[in-house]
């Protein structure tokens, strides 16, 4: 099993933090310092992404398994996006392992589907796949400025994702697809039903 960059500070209970798509673990950097006084934090690069470029996971399922290989043995999950999808299904999958699920930003579905109106339209995503290769800088960009649509202080917001962003390592080509992929066809409303450990869900000012 693939051994994951993951970086740990801090003492106190264990919390384990997952990205969204894209990223990577230094998108936490402005919680970091407040979150590690009161808890050991695990920053996981998901695979594919950050330092964790060469670990190939092109399938949710895929992701969940390696991430599981790498999670202390009782920890809260927190998990943003594409990171609290997996997040989910890591509570599902290793109820024992995981006593608390926070979700910032993470829906059960990414994509609108019948009786599902709070999506992205799927042809949004498949236009961010196409154009990943050719314009990588101004794609990343506007997926951005939909991430902070609706903020009161998103042109803030959104110069702290890009600095933290584009600063560090790139995911692979591949890795961006792959995620994209998972976004579009994941559907976890009916899983999501099954939870029954305490979830803080957090979605902006409202």
């Amino acid at each position: 099993m693939h051994r994951l960059y993951i970086k740990t500070i801090g003492e106190g209970p264990d919390l384990v933090m997952l990205h969204g798509w894209a990223m990577h673990s230094g998108i936490w950097s402005s919680v970091q310092a407040q979150l590690s006084s009161k808890f050991r934090l695990h920053l996981i690069d998901l695979p594919g992404h950050g330092h964790n470029t060469a670990i190939p996971a092109f399938s949710l399922e895929e992701m969940v398994k390696v991430i599981a290989a790498n999670l202390p043995s009782s920890c809260i999950l927190c998990g943003w996006s594409l990171g609290g999808q997996v997040a989910i299904k890591l509570a599902l999958g290793l109820p024992k392992q995981i006593n608390k699920l926070v979700l910032v930003a993470t829906t059960p579905s990414f994509i609108k589907r019948e009786h599902w109106q709070w999506g992205m339209e799927e042809t949004t995503v498949q236009l961010f796949m196409s154009k990943l290769v050719k314009q990588y800088v101004q794609t990343i960009n506007r997926f951005f400025t939909l991430q902070m649509k609706g903020s009161c202080d998103s042109s803030t917001m959104l110069t702290q994702l890009r600095n933290n962003f584009f600063g560090s390592l790139k995911p692979n080509e591949q890795s961006l697809k792959a995620g994209l992929q998972i976004l579009v066809t994941t559907d976890l409303r009916e899983e999501v039903s099954k939870l029954t450990l305490p979830v803080l869900l957090i979605h902006g000012k409202k």
